[in-house]
């Protein structure tokens, strides 16, 4: 149980030393103007309150990623305290804040459009296509992981399928309707369960602490398969959303847009993914305490990857079995208010991209009905892929992503500041990123698949890794460090947002 307070201590320490720090590198300007106080529409640029914005931002990004990832990643044991503390810390609330803050500096652009202004009109295409298709993606697990936690608590006759279809049709309201009819109104009611949820699931681990001890941290590899797979990138590929996630770039642009003042995006963007560090962290430490123990020591997380590591089945077991059939079903609805809350801005955010992409006027209800539409249909269409393989491939790609963003962040602070230097502050974590992201490609069998090639697989895919990583690094170094006045210079000819 040491380990579970020390982590979680950090997590809070972590906002108010290292968030500090980060605050005062990009300098937020008390007096600048937001895009909500220059140009409100009632749509999209509505201001809010900063308790609002920062409920708004966590729902928006504590979808299943810091539930399922962290039960999955808990496959590992106790190692994955270390990668929710730290990933959180210093790359994923980095990542959030930078996110969020260069969009409130950009009119509220989404996040494809930021970073092609920082790294190119080519990436801008790239990340155009590749944040619809993401957050496609991530709209479909995000309705199909509620779905299942629904069907189990409701008669037989409403299936999976059943509340996919009504969960849809919730999207569909969310993703056309302006942002406070919806999103804003109904969010605070959805924080109550999602604060009683991981409220229940800790007391209830440390209450049964005796019989399920709460493991403390250790390096060791504990992935129970006969054939362990390695941490390295695995688990820094499976626990996504609770340590960085690219997703939630796509999301900032959603609350840029709503911020009254720059000063409150530490307490928006960074203390939301503090937040969400600590709901993984939550569900980490009950999954190993609950499943680890449950039969001596490994048989547990046996059974866990049995019934497929974090899902509908391992969420559902672990509530029922903490808190009971009446306190399980109250955790549950705090679960399923999650990735409800993230599926439908997903949407809403890939409706905003393709806005900002071809300057679409988003108060003509006609055109945003033409768009959103689609974009539903398309994920109704992919959310009859088997689930587990749509949930590799989402992961995969939202780390990228993160990636990405990360390089973007970096290239300003290295660009728009006296102190150039300030840029390490994203590059480090945009670095470690890439390898983690070019690993993984190689090495997944959904990908490049050289596990095939066993130890040699291994070996490598870490070079790969590495060497591209690397290679990352030193463009970065030689076409924007060195040459800030041109890399400023070509920032300054893109025009993205409203503009």
């Amino acid at each position: 149980m040491v380990s579970f307070f020390l982590c979680i201590g950090l997590l809070i320490a972590g906002y108010f030393v290292y968030g500090t720090i980060v605050e005062k590198v990009f300098q937020p300007d008390a007096n600048r103007i937001t895009p909500a106080m220059a140009n409100p529409d009632g749509i999209d640029y509505v201001p809010i309150s900063t308790p609002r914005a920062f409920l708004v931002q966590l729902l928006n990004i504590a979808g299943l990623g810091p539930i399922f990832g962290a039960i999955s990643g808990a496959l590992w044991g106790p190692s994955v305290y270390l990668w929710i503390v730290g990933g959180t810390i210093f790359a994923g609330a980095v990542h959030d804040y930078l996110s969020g803050m260069l969009s409130v500096r950009n009119d509220g652009a989404s996040i494809s459009e930021i970073t092609g202004k920082y790294l190119g009109p080519v990436m801008m295409t790239v990340m155009r296509i590749f944040s619809v298709v993401l957050l496609v993606m991530v709209g479909v697990v995000f309705m199909v992981g509620p779905a299942g936690l629904l069907a189990l608590l409701t008669p037989e006759w409403l299936n999976v399928k059943v509340w996919t279809v009504i969960i849809l049709v919730y999207y569909f309201l969310a993703t056309l309707l302006p942002v406070d009819k919806v999103i804003a109104r109904f969010y605070p009611i959805f924080g109550i369960f999602l604060i009683l949820m991981a409220v229940g699931v800790s007391v209830a681990t440390m209450i049964n602490n005796g019989v399920r001890p709460m493991m403390e941290i250790t390096l060791e590899n504990l992935y129970p398969a006969a054939t362990q797979k390695p941490i390295w990138p695995l688990m820094f590929i499976t626990v996504a959303c609770g340590a960085i996630s690219g997703f939630h770039a796509t999301q900032s642009p959603i609350v840029s847009r709503t911020l009254r003042n720059e000063k409150e995006g530490r307490r928006v963007f960074y203390g939301a993914m503090v937040a969400e560090g600590i709901i993984a962290m939550i569900w980490a430490s009950a999954a190993i305490a609950f499943f680890w123990n449950k039969d001596g020591a490994g048989t547990g997380l046996k059974a866990m990857l049995e019934m497929g590591g974090g899902n509908p089945k391992s969420v559902y077991a672990i509530c029922t079995g903490l808190l009971g059939k009446v306190g399980g079903a109250i955790a549950l609805i705090g679960v399923i208010a999650c990735p409800i809350t993230s599926g439908d801005t997903a949407f809403r955010s890939a409706r905003m991209v393709i806005f900002d992409w071809f300057k679409l006027n988003e108060k003509d209800l006609k055109i945003r009905l033409s768009i959103a539409t689609p974009l539903l249909l398309i994920g109704y269409g992919i959310s009859w892929i088997k689930y587990g393989v749509v949930w590799r491939y989402f992961s995969w790609s939202n780390q990228t992503l993160a990636m990405i963003v990360l390089w973007s962040g970096a290239a300003y602070l290295a660009t728009n500041y006296p102190n150039r230097n300030r840029c390490w502050l994203a590059a480090i974590p945009a670095t470690f990123m890439s390898a983690v992201s070019i690993t993984y490609l190689c090495y997944a069998p959904e990908c490049f698949n050289l596990v095939r090639l066993g130890q040699t697989g291994i070996t490598i895919s870490y070079a790969v890794g590495i060497v591209f990583a690397a290679i990352f690094l030193c463009t970065f170094i030689a076409r924007i460090y060195l040459n800030p006045k041109r890399s400023l210079e070509l920032q300054n000819k893109t025009i993205i947002g409203r503009k």
